[in-house]
């Protein structure tokens, strides 16, 4: 915040920490943090707490992924768990709520959605009072129809804003959007991060 940022979203994702303890797949702990759903998603709550008391927690937001399956991440019963964990997360009035689409899988993620994916923004969206954020494998016609359908009130670009510098003026434009080469992703230099051609350069 120091630095002129504008707020801190939490990674509750992709099977980083605070999935590990809110998931039974993964935590087989038996102390307070373990058991019950409850149990379960405490160190998330302690932490949107202890930030939020830092900031404030209108500058909060939280990041999920209901269903997911990114490295093996899994529960018995995601339902009943995200539900639950979002519906506290809006009795906490954090600043945003941005939820996942099913894209991981046991052996890695993809750039498509799995077959069998539930729809994680409609299907969580009434249980969070405050603005809601999807993502996942949109392209701009199904961001807008998502929008439409009051499914979600943003959503988030990621992997077509690396490849498209100019992402916001191509969509308003209809203009042909660059595919992103996911080998370049996560490391190296220049290639594949500041050397995609904005939609000038490229007509």
């Amino acid at each position: 915040m120091d630095a002129g940022f504008d707020g801190v979203e939490l990674q509750g994702a992709n099977s980083h920490l605070i999935e590990q303890f809110l998931e039974d797949g993964t935590n087989q702990r038996t102390d307070a943090y373990g058991g019950s759903k409850e149990n379960r998603a405490r160190f998330l709550f302690e932490i949107v707490e202890e930030v939020g008391t830092a900031i404030g927690k209108e500058r909060l937001g939280v990041r999920l992924s209901p269903f997911g399956q990114y490295g093996g991440i899994r529960d018995g019963n995601p339902l009943e768990l995200f539900t639950f964990v979002i519906a506290e997360l809006s009795k906490r009035r954090i600043a945003y709520l941005h939820v996942i689409e099913g894209r991981g899988s046991e052996i890695g993620l993809t750039d498509e959605l799995h077959k069998e994916a539930l729809n994680n923004a409609a299907l969580f969206r009434p249980a969070f009072d405050g603005p809601f954020i999807s993502a996942a494998a949109y392209t701009p016609a199904s961001a807008a129809q998502a929008i439409e359908n009051k499914h979600a009130d943003a959503i988030a670009f990621g992997r077509l804003f690396i490849a498209n510098p100019d992402l916001v003026k191509r969509i308003k434009q209809d203009g042909p959007l660059t595919a992103f080469d996911r080998s370049t992703f996560y490391g190296g230099g220049a290639h594949g991060y500041t050397d995609y051609q904005t939609l000038a350069a490229f007509e």
